[in-house]
């Protein structure tokens, strides 16, 4: 089918034009929606140095908000970017977090109870499965996150609240230790409800407030009331969770930002690749005629054969390839690809460079094994990204510890609190909450292993270490590895079902009420306790 026809020396355009002009256009809006992105790409060309001042220098503050702005629309809007943070968030936090307080030998001082109740509380912003993965994505895009910790001064609840990144617009360091923060400076618009003069007409206003957080565990001996005019919040201490940042930085720098460009390389290489198969397969037939009217009507004849329309009357475009008809001692060639390579393949050079700078492999970032991969390739997890990964983990560990500690020293500090202790003042000026009694306030985080353990292996060499003395010595931790390789859910319930709840001490459940008597009687308790 024609792309033009001719009719009376005047060029009119066909259906097939249109659509081709319509297409070509679509795909150009496409294009503009990421201008911005690609006026930031620019900024690689020349560097660092147009974001900072120098090149040892911290990004400023404009082009930290720039590159946020770049990763953020990369991570929603193109596959390859989108598809790493995934992959990095299923690896850390798909298989989800075990968090438990030791027993302590005061049944009074249930630190776990405590653990648990601020782990339920927070689970919206925290703790749950989908705070977790929106907390990992904000390190992918913002490089960091910041947790503000309200607590209630009475009754010692601490709710966590995750921080734009956007809205903290200075950190105030100490003065002689740029390593130490001590206040926040949040900025951030609000809607306050405003009263009108009739009756029960209220609206409302935006109104930009501004305050202080002080850092997580910076407590001076004076407190002061206001910082520059922030009020500050010494009931809301912030946690600061950077990742990539470089030594002596404040701020962190997204997980994708080192992966943008190539990405959008390997973009851009997919659709020239597109283009090209879509221009070779554009004309399929020839026709020729003696003529200029045997070459119209050959195209006509064409038209009739190949076009078809729907009920409606509507013409549908044929589904095979156009035709190029052409007058004598006219010629239409396609471009000869005789030694080009126009395979997919040939960009994935560019995915790999991609995947390098998100950490994983790149059949993993492409869920493709390749041509000379098999199964085993696809799924294994090599030694590189597994300890990538558990460094992640454990940064994510060290500042749930610290907010969960605090959750602690609160329920201590407040009147109402759950927990006994006494708080002190050390040499160094540091806060010491000691908890009532021979009591811990170690808490355990149990991370599924990030390669599958043959279950039936692993109950095996459970089993074997039973009999073994130090089997018998730790008989707590061999029943939770048990049941962790079960797969039971809820275990810590089992455990604390053959439980002391005054001494914290393993019950036997196996053991006679006698046995159980005797030996609460060598430790100096009431047997009669022990019968069940």
């Amino acid at each position: 089918m024609p792309d033009w026809i001719t009719e009376d020396g005047k060029t009119v355009a066909t259906r097939e034009d249109l659509a081709e002009q319509l297409r070509a256009e679509q795909e150009s809006n496409l294009i503009l929606t990421e201008a911005m992105v690609d006026l930031e790409m620019a900024l690689d060309d020349v560097g660092w140095r147009k974001l900072s001042s120098g090149v040892r220098d911290e990004f400023s503050p404009e082009g930290r908000r720039r590159i946020r702005e770049m990763c953020r629309l990369m991570v929603v809007s193109n596959p390859l970017i989108k598809r790493g943070v995934t992959v990095r968030i299923g690896y850390i936090w798909g298989q989800g977090l075990t968090v438990a307080a030791r027993a302590g030998v005061d049944s009074a001082q249930n630190v776990d109870e405590v653990v648990q109740m601020f782990w339920d509380d927070n689970e919206a912003s925290l703790t749950g499965s989908q705070a977790e993965e929106e907390l990992e994505r904000a390190l992918a895009s913002d490089g960091e996150v910041f947790l503000a910790l309200f607590t209630n001064p009475l009754v010692g609840r601490v709710q966590v609240r995750s921080t734009p990144t956007d809205e903290i617009v200075d950190i105030i360091t100490n003065p002689e230790d740029r390593d130490e923060p001590w206040f926040y400076i949040r900025e951030y618009v609000t809607q306050v409800l405003e009263a009108g003069y009739a009756l029960g007409n209220t609206r409302t206003r935006a109104q930009t407030m501004k305050v202080a957080h002080p850092a997580l565990g910076y407590r001076p001996s004076q407190r002061i009331k206001t910082l520059n005019g922030a009020e500050v919040r010494w009931d809301a201490p912030m946690l600061h969770v950077p990742v990539n940042r470089l030594d002596g930085w404040k701020y962190g720098i997204p997980d994708v930002y080192a992966s943008i460009a190539w990405a959008r390389m390997y973009r851009d290489f997919l659709v020239d690749w597109a283009q090209v198969v879509r221009l070779l397969s554009k004309f399929v037939w020839k026709a020729s005629g003696g003529t200029k009217s045997r070459a119209q009507t050959a195209a006509a004849a064409i038209k009739a054969n190949a076009e078809r329309t729907t009920a409606n009357g509507v013409p549908v475009p044929p589904p095979v390839g156009q035709a190029a008809v052409t007058g004598p001692g006219n010629n239409l060639e396609a471009i000869p690809k005789t030694g080009a390579t126009i395979d997919a393949e040939s960009g994935k050079p560019l995915a790999g460079m991609a995947a390098a700078g998100l950490g994983i492999p790149v059949h993993v970032l492409l869920a493709d094994p390749g041509q000379t991969g098999a199964r085993a390739v696809a799924e294994t997890l090599d030694l590189p990204t597994i300890l990538e990964m558990t460094m992640r983990r454990v940064l994510w560990q060290t500042a749930l510890d610290r907010v969960i500690q605090h959750a602690i020293d609160a329920a201590v500090e407040a009147p109402r609190g759950s927990l006994r202790g006494t708080v002190t003042i050390d040499a160094w000026g540091r806060k010491l909450v000691t908890l009532a009694g021979e009591v811990e306030r170690t808490v355990e985080f149990d991370w599924p292993p990030l390669i599958d353990v043959d279950p039936v292996e692993l109950i095996k060499a459970v089993v074997e270490a039973e009999g073994t003395t130090v089997g018998q010595a730790i008989p707590l931790t061999m029943l939770r590895v048990l049941l962790k390789a079960l797969g039971v859910k809820d275990a810590e319930e089992i455990i604390a079902e053959v439980t002391d709840p005054e001494t914290g001490a393993f019950i036997d459940p196996r053991a006679s009420a006698g046995q159980a008597a005797a030996d609460a009687f060598r430790r100096g308790q009431d047997p009669a306790g022990t019968v069940r």
